[in-house]
């Protein structure tokens, strides 16, 4: 079980991925701040042209401010995303920020979008944005990691990140919150958990993280614990748990009490701004072993 953790003092970043250098990239940007972060990240690790694939009612315009060059797309719209691609020879790409999938069921899709969701058996994030992973790959594009130029964001060492520590009983709900949720998260489900005192209040379903912790507030009030996981074999080009100031003001509002996120396995925009907020607003972070304890 989870013992005798304390505030790390200093967390532990996990050190640039080594890679060939990529002279020009394309982003596909989504909803948050996580896409502009990741274009900075871009820019310091040496990517000369960046493209920002951005969506329009979706994409923020600050997220657009580093790009050498735009294309504003129409959600839905798969062929408008690849013809992008292809006008601006992109070699690699990277996926960063929300685009939630049920939003594809309330725009107008083409005709190509129309086609990979039919030949789809199961439609959730997992299998329709892996569809859309092997469409770009078809077309000689190399998808990189979503956690690719994020490496000052990923917490790697396990602990406390907070000056403000978990209860007691909070190590026992992370325990249950964790196991239920690597089991949930390999049904597709949800990456989400939030426990109290060892009863599950809420798993996330296809309504997403932020409904889930309201959820749970209003069936078991203050004092939750709110667990979140990398599914098994989770592919980290578009399927990786993110936190930003959001989670931590909806759980504020919900009455959650601790956060606590995998090792080397999430991504915490802007982490020490969310660590001092975190502080702030009376929530303790906790980063757990995925393999150990």
């Amino acid at each position: 079980m989870i013992s005798g953790l304390r505030r790390t003092g200093c967390c532990r970043i996990l050190s640039a991925m080594p890679h060939n250098k990529i002279a020009k990239l394309g982003l596909i940007a989504g909803k948050g701040t996580y896409p502009r972060l990741l274009a900075e990240g871009a820019r310091a690790q040496g990517v000369e042209h960046l493209v920002v694939l951005a969506f329009r009612g979706e994409t923020a315009r600050t997220t657009v401010k580093p790009a050498d060059q735009v294309e504003w797309l129409r959600l839905g719209s798969l062929d408008e995303l690849l013809q992008a691609c292809r006008k601006h020879n992109l070699t690699h790409v990277v996926m960063a920020g929300q685009l939630t999938p049920v939003s594809l069921f309330r725009v107008r899709l083409d005709s190509a979008m129309r086609a990979l969701l039919a030949d789809l058996p199961q439609k959730n994030a997992h299998t329709i944005f892996g569809a859309l992973v092997k469409q770009l790959e078809n077309m000689g594009i190399t998808v990189l990691p979503a956690s690719e130029f994020m490496d000052a964001h990923i917490p790697s060492e396990t602990g406390v990140l907070t000056g403000c520590q978990p209860a007691a009983s909070a190590l026992s709900d992370i325990e249950i919150g964790r196991e239920v949720a690597r089991v949930t998260s390999g049904l597709e489900i949800g990456q989400t958990v939030v426990v109290k005192d060892g009863t599950i209040l809420a798993v996330e379903a296809f309504e997403g993280t932020d409904k889930a912790i309201r959820r749970a507030g209003r069936l078991g009030g203050p004092g939750s614990v709110v667990v979140k996981v990398a599914k098994p074999g989770h592919d980290m080009r578009f399927d990786i748990p993110v936190i930003g100031e959001r989670t931590l003001r909806v759980m504020r509002r919900a009455g959650a009490k601790t956060l606590a996120v995998p090792a080397g396995r999430a991504v915490m925009l802007e982490k020490e701004k969310l660590i001092t907020m975190a502080d702030d607003l009376g929530i303790a972070v906790v980063v757990f072993d995925t393999e150990g304890t």
